[in-house]
């Protein structure tokens, strides 16, 4: 598979996670009596057909990559893989209704915790991966003009 491809993939993926969380959604918002979802059901239907978009631009940017096509499917592959795991993550505090921010201390899983040092490490790497991933393809487009 090259990197156009699996961000073609990783948009599919992210649109119908983000229509089907949208039933989700609609049936939490009609089953309660404020007639409102929970936040991780809202954010799992939003961040997933932004990260749906956000997979095509990449896919745009595909074309300009200063690196060879199996380091440039690495680097699309990075900053998709953390989209793909903040929505898991999202459907996880979506089924368990366990917090309605989940970097609020203590770290809120279920009925446990998570480590500060893992919440913080993943969220160093998310931010590396998702902006350098990005910033490789970009630094190939601004080259070429």
């Amino acid at each position: 598979m090259n990197a156009a491809d699996f961000c073609l993939l990783g948009a599919g993926v992210f649109f119908l996670s983000g229509l089907l969380s949208g039933v989700w959604k609609y049936r939490a918002i009609m089953t309660s009596e404020q007639a409102q979802a929970p936040v991780y059901i809202d954010i799992t239907h939003r961040a997933s057909l932004m990260y749906a978009f956000s997979a095509l631009l990449l896919r745009e940017f595909v074309p300009y990559s200063p690196l060879s096509a199996s380091v440039t499917l690495w680097v699309v592959a990075v900053p998709l893989l953390f989209f793909a795991s903040a929505i898991v993550t999202y459907i996880v505090h979506g089924v368990l209704r366990d917090t309605d921010n989940q970097l609020r201390r203590p770290h809120v899983l279920g009925r446990g915790q998570v480590s500060g040092v893992l919440i913080g490490g993943y969220m160093a790497a998310l931010i590396a991966g998702e902006i350098g991933g990005f910033a490789i393809l970009f630094y190939g487009f601004l080259r070429g003009l």
